[in-house]
């Protein structure tokens, strides 16, 4: 677009022809601008004719999903507690993306609050993987995900709590970049659990996935857990030194697909033909990460979620109608909680509420926390044993290589009914998290399911504030997106 040889206009456009074509079969997107993104795209174009300087993302399209604020349209976090809220402000990564003149096209659909990890929970209806219609595009930003994957736009942002960009990203087939805890501002991000969020982008590049992370990246006095660590970094460069592969025995045991197997398999190869050296690490404690996450992450929401209670914000219910009459505050309260959310949500709000109740706060949480510390230095001790493998502390670079799921994108339907087999599927995915760490996901094969040829990526991890790193890593390894049979 800046070099003249496409409009931003005309590929908007061609974006809304897709979307029209596409979306009411996946059910990707939730809210479309169009009239909105058409006047932006004029603007761009006509600063570009006249010479004026655009930002790096001129004219590029981007949908946002539903829990990032916009004052466009609605934020409803996919609720019917927030079906009607209007933010009266842009999330600070909504800010950025203008200000590099990317043009906001439409909203991404997500499980309810990002409580979820197929995006079957949502007042919206389901997302259906662009890949096979019958399955789930993973959760809980399976909206971005599909949108990206079918080509409906060429690049989305999600959040990541346990895996809700890596995790839908290996489902579809696109690169989906978890960045570091407090790399990129929460400021408009609604919470769901606020030490563990994060906004990240999703795209078809590891390039892509990189520049976008530079311009939402950065120091925000609105978050006070946003790093001052600079954002110029995140590029894509040869390695300097040695690096190393840390390959933890607990991502190769036994639970894996044989399409996710092999996927290791190959990843483990392109890094080795790469000029990585590959270690095998243990992570001790990574088989209680799950039951530590939804101890901590279910605890915050329960505080996050308070806000929402049909008085100071969200849906609230009335005496008219099919209901029982309201006869006092208490009754208003369990009513419009009830009604407005959701029963995933409803769950993981009473079990943190239990977990942080007297006479559990210290059996539960407190443990939790203590878990969270000790997954924490299992992924300091690999990556030091990774460096060191690689040529030493000063000079050495290490990365760490997991699955991103356990399998393929699973049938719609079929986990619903099963919670504990919905949870397993962020296994791979709730240690990041926990541990603050950057991560990224990227393609390498696929497995065949029927007809259908269903993607798999791996995941990359490296030290905190270490994106460089990983993005080197994830370019040298990373497959093409698989085309989405439309």
């Amino acid at each position: 677009m800046q070099s003249g040889s496409q409009s931003a206009s005309s590929v908007v456009r061609e974006c809304l022809a897709r979307i029209e074509r596409d979306n009411p079969k996946i059910n990707a997107l939730t809210q479309v601008f169009a009239r909105e993104a058409l006047s932006r795209a004029a603007e761009i174009d006509d600063a570009i004719v006249r010479g004026v300087p655009v930002g790096p993302l001129a004219g590029v399209p981007i949908a946002v999903k539903e829990n990032i604020c916009t004052t466009l349209g609605q934020t409803t976090c996919a609720s019917r507690m927030l079906a009607n809220y209007a933010s009266p402000f842009d999330a600070t990564v909504v800010e950025r993306l203008h200000a590099a003149g990317a043009i906001i096209i439409a909203k991404a659909n997500m499980d309810e609050f990002a409580m979820g990890s197929s995006t079957e929970h949502s007042l919206f209806g389901p997302t259906r993987n662009p890949h096979d219609l019958l399955r789930v595009p993973g959760g809980s930003s399976g909206g971005s995900a599909a949108a990206v994957a079918s080509g409906l736009v060429p690049v989305a942002l999600g959040s990541d709590t346990g895996g809700s960009i890596r995790q839908p990203a290996s489902h579809c087939g696109v690169v989906g970049l978890k960045p570091t805890y407090g790399r990129v501002s929460r400021w408009g991000l609604v919470a769901y659990a606020s030490s563990l969020d994060q906004i990240g982008p999703l795209a078809r590049t590891v390039e892509d996935a990189a520049l976008v992370t530079r311009v939402i990246a950065g120091h925000d006095p609105r978050d006070s857990t946003s790093s001052h660590a600079l954002a110029s970094d995140l590029a894509i460069t040869p390695f300097d030194g040695p690096w190393s592969v840390c390959v933890p025995r607990e991502g190769r045991g036994e639970g894996l697909s044989p399409g996710v197997a092999a996927a290791m398999d190959e990843a483990i190869a392109r890094c080795r033909a790469a000029g990585a050296t590959i270690i095998d690490v243990d992570l001790p404690h990574a088989g209680h990460a799950i039951a530590a996450y939804y101890l901590i992450a279910t605890a915050e929401a329960s505080s996050n979620l308070a806000r929402f209670d049909g008085i100071r914000y969200g849906h609230r219910a009335s005496a008219n109608g099919d209901g029982p009459p309201i006869t006092d505050l208490d009754m208003l309260y369990r009513l419009s909680r009830s009604q407005g959310l959701g029963r995933e949500v409803q769950k993981r709000i009473m079990l943190g509420t239990y977990a942080l109740s007297s006479g559990y706060y210290d059996a539960y949480y407190q443990t939790a926390l203590k878990v969270r510390r000790l997954i924490k230095q299992d992924y300091d001790r690999a990556l030091a044993a990774g460096r060191t493998a690689a040529g030493g502390a000063a000079s050495g670079h290490a990365v760490v290589l997991m699955p991103a799921s356990p399998g393929p994108a699973f049938a719609i339907g079929s986990k619903t009914s099963d919670p504990l087999a919905m949870y397993l599927e962020d296994v791979f995915t709730v240690g990041v998290n926990l541990a603050g760490l950057p991560a990224i996901t990227v393609p390498i094969d696929t497995e065949r399911a029927g007809t259908a040829a269903l993607p798999i990526g791996v995941q990359i991890i490296a030290g905190a504030l270490d994106e460089r790193t990983m993005l080197r890593a994830a370019d040298r390894i990373a497959s093409p997106c698989p085309t989405a049979a439309r």
